[in-house]
């Protein structure tokens, strides 16, 4: 006895259920009280030593940021990420190149700096240090700027390293030609 094999479901054969929308809701106006909040307005810290325990200041160089906290009293201590600038900066060049500002301004070590900086190499991470420091002794004594200007501390070197362009080694080194 043949079995009767059954044929799938076709467009024909599918009923369609009619989907029941919802009758139309009248919402009644009801006094909806809305909490209008003031827009939060960041403003700069306050940057001046009377008003204000400790300046900050932004130095960067390369991809180096450092953010320095310029307190007006203290004993002239430099700390780069919680560590003393000796253990920090070991090499002396850099240690120099971090102090270079408070010694062209001659600061006479009264305030202490606090540095937190991240990003690039140690020599990128001493120059912008060195900005930093600079900037916030203009910030706390505006005559300084007379001295440490024309010595080039108070400008940002923008130079960065290049990018590598398509087809090169390197951004401008060329794979090197053969003859045969």
């Amino acid at each position: 006895m043949p079995t009767k094999i059954k044929k799938p479901a076709t467009k024909k054969t599918i009923k369609k259920t009619a989907v029941k929308k919802p009758a139309a809701v009248h919402l009644e106006h009801k006094a909806i009280e809305h909490k209008i909040e003031k827009p939060v307005v960041k403003t700069a810290p306050v940057r001046h030593a009377a008003e204000n325990k400790f300046i900050l200041a932004t130095g960067k160089r390369k991809t180096s940021v450092a953010r320095v906290k310029f307190f007006t009293d203290g004993q002239g201590e430099i700390s780069v990420n919680g560590k003393p600038i000796s253990k920090y900066f070991s090499y002396f060049d850099w240690q120099k190149t971090v102090e270079r500002p408070i010694s062209a301004a001659g600061w006479d070590k009264k305030g202490t700096f606090d540095v937190k900086v991240n990003g690039g190499g140690i020599m990128g991470q001493a120059e912008a240090v060195s900005l930093g420091i600079a900037r916030a002794l203009v910030i706390f004594n505006a005559e300084v700027r007379k001295t440490l200007k024309p010595l080039g501390l108070l400008s940002r070197d923008s130079r960065k390293k290049e990018r590598k362009k398509p087809g090169l080694k390197r951004a401008r080194r060329a794979p090197q030609w053969t003859k045969r």
